[in-house]
């Protein structure tokens, strides 16, 4: 028979852990629009440790969504590899807790453009450019 002493270790620890699930279970929706313009398609692929969301293209002024939650531990992730015209790439965190737990919550958003990437800011309800294509 375990020792009280063990007993309380175990119901703190069931305790702190089913609390931070409730703090952190927010179910996400992360979305990427392609605003390239001229009819350009965009392809991606985005993965994160425990799922592979495939290779989607998404047509010019359409979107790809999907729906997550976030781990007990605040270390989600998703990232994702960009290409259009046959020949320009990208790579960057379509989903990092720790950038996006803040800026977007539980409506992650994306805008894919000539110019760069916007991401939405959830608590401002603006587009934020982030990210300049490489050279």
């Amino acid at each position: 028979m375990p020792a009280p002493y063990q007993v309380g270790y175990h119901v703190v620890f069931l305790l702190v852990f089913s609390f931070s699930r409730m703090v952190l279970s927010d179910d996400v929706h992360a979305s990427i629009k392609n605003r390239l313009g001229n009819g350009e398609n965009l392809s991606i692929h985005c993965q994160s440790k425990d799922d592979d969301l495939g290779q989607q293209d998404i047509a010019d002024g359409s979107e790809f969504g999907w729906d997550f939650s976030v781990n007990a531990w605040g270390t989600t992730l998703f990232y994702c590899d960009l290409e259009w015209e046959n020949a320009r790439r990208s790579h960057f965190d379509g989903y990092s807790f720790s950038r996006d737990h803040t800026r977007c919550e539980t409506q992650c958003s994306w805008l894919i453009s000539n110019e760069g990437m916007y991401g939405m800011n959830g608590q401002t309800g603006f587009w934020e450019f982030m990210y300049d294509w490489p050279n």
